[in-house]
């Protein structure tokens, strides 16, 4: 794989996972769904951090701006539960907020679940990366990467980061002519 094809970073938040304590599932489930609908070349990294808006910030930092990830996926941690830190920890290092991805990401969980109205999904621009946090359990990653994903290859674009393009019997990006 090129070594400049675009970074696709998955980062899962879980204290349980990162002691070893609970297999992972949220990362797997959303590398599994890009890499069904993504058709670009891109690499993708995986890492697991414990819960805490310090040690959530960190990582998002290393992984942007040590990795130059274009895109950052965060699974977990962004429930009302008091180690739930990870909205947080994305306000403290974005530059640009985008409300719009978790009220479209709320909207779509909500037609699924009552306790959607709990999740604090958000995004947010930094640098020529974008950071999308995401549930941690596989079936809501999926509900709320299908309602946003549509947009993220032009937003992309917009702030200067790598290209992608998505498989449009599986998600028809959209790009205004």
């Amino acid at each position: 794989m090129s070594a400049d094809a675009p970074l696709i970073a998955i980062l899962v938040v879980s204290d349980r996972a990162s002691r070893g304590e609970y297999e992972d599932r949220g990362g797997p489930a959303a590398e599994e769904w890009l890499r069904r609908v993504v058709v670009s070349q891109v690499r993708i990294l995986r890492r697991i951090v414990p819960d805490g808006s310090e040690t959530v910030a960190a990582a998002l930092r290393g992984l942007v701006d040590a990795e130059g990830a274009d895109l950052v996926l965060v699974t977990g941690g962004t429930g009302p539960a008091p180690r739930d830190e990870t909205p947080e920890a994305v306000a403290a290092v974005i530059d640009k907020h985008l409300p719009g991805f978790g009220e479209a990401m709320r909207l779509a969980s909500l037609a699924e679940v009552p306790t959607a109205i709990l999740s604090r999904q958000d995004a947010g621009i930094r640098g020529r990366s974008l950071i999308i946090t995401l549930p941690g359990k596989p079936a809501a990653i999926a509900t709320c990467l299908d309602a946003v994903f549509r947009a993220v290859p032009y937003c992309l674009d917009l702030i200067g980061a790598a290209r992608i393009e998505t498989d449009p019997a599986h998600c028809a990006a959209f790009r205004p002519k």
